[in-house]
């Protein structure tokens, strides 16, 4: 991360702590009073742009809270549901069986 987008960052957290709206112009005013004088407008404008209506505290109490989704059910290709019997499964099963031993040929990498 450059000084740029630290001195960015830390702006608009202390102005997410004062409960002030992050703006461009309130950003670039608070870098440079810290006296950094390299940071381009452009890291003030995407900064505020992100944040815009977003609660900043709420997001910095919530890393790491949010919850694995479920998986969602698959699906074939004709668009419905497909109904495969056990015996259906036990034929994939060894169709697989039979490929993994196709590819042990009795030699290695390093042989």
């Amino acid at each position: 991360m450059s000084n740029s987008e630290l001195a960015t960052s830390y702006a608009a957290l202390i102005l997410a702590d004062d409960d002030v709206e992050v703006t461009p112009d309130k950003l670039q005013t608070l870098i440079k009073a810290a006296n950094i004088d390299d940071v381009e407008s452009i890291w003030t404008t995407l900064f505020a742009k992100a944040l815009e209506g977003k609660n900043v505290k709420d997001m910095l109490l919530n890393v790491g809270s949010g919850g694995g989704a479920a998986a969602a059910p698959t699906v074939s290709a004709g668009g419905g549901a497909t109904d495969t019997t056990p015996e259906d499964v036990r034929e994939e099963k060894k169709e697989e069986e039979k490929e993994e031993s196709d590819e042990d040929m009795g030699f290695g990498l390093f042989d």
